[in-house]
């Protein structure tokens, strides 16, 4: 990171902005050029490892380039905000950002899928308790993204 002043190293501030985001973007590597896709999440602690929870169809372009390179980048920004000035080399701008990379992998399972979709919900909602019919989860793709490397950086 080249501007090391913007830093945020501290574990729980890192979650506090990555849970103040409502959308994670993944990159997905394919034929040579980047694939970036931007998607609603869940996030957890597992293990000792940073953990984001997806859903999609069950079948498209996210999970056949899943497939074939489950190594993504993911970016997530919040905090936005214009620092106006006099003149156009004064003005800035605010912001907190997350970035990083991640190995994705299908979770197969109706518990681990059920356990994934509460995450996510609980995400947007604040609330938890869902309850997730087998038909449904049978028609879902959930995927869990573990992060391997990641740095958070603000600008206020």
């Amino acid at each position: 990171m080249r501007r090391s002043d913007r830093a945020v190293t501290d574990s729980q501030k890192i979650d506090a902005v990555i849970q103040s985001c409502d959308c994670c973007r993944l990159a997905f590597a394919t034929g040579g050029a980047p694939y970036i896709v931007p998607l609603n999440f869940g996030f957890a602690w597992e293990d000792g490892v940073r953990v984001f929870y997806f859903h999609s169809a069950t079948e498209g372009q996210k999970l056949d380039l899943l497939r074939e390179c489950p190594v993504v980048g993911f970016e997530l920004d919040t905090g936005h905000h214009l620092n106006a000035g006099d003149t156009g080399c004064q003005y800035s701008y605010r912001f907190q950002s997350v970035i990083g990379t991640g190995r994705a992998a299908l979770v197969e399972d109706a518990e681990g899928k059920r356990q994934a979709l509460t995450l996510l919900l609980a995400h947007y909602t604040g609330r938890s308790g869902w309850t997730f019919p087998d038909a449904a989860l049978e028609q879902v793709a959930v995927w869990r993204m573990e992060v391997l490397t990641l740095s958070c950086k603000e600008h206020t």
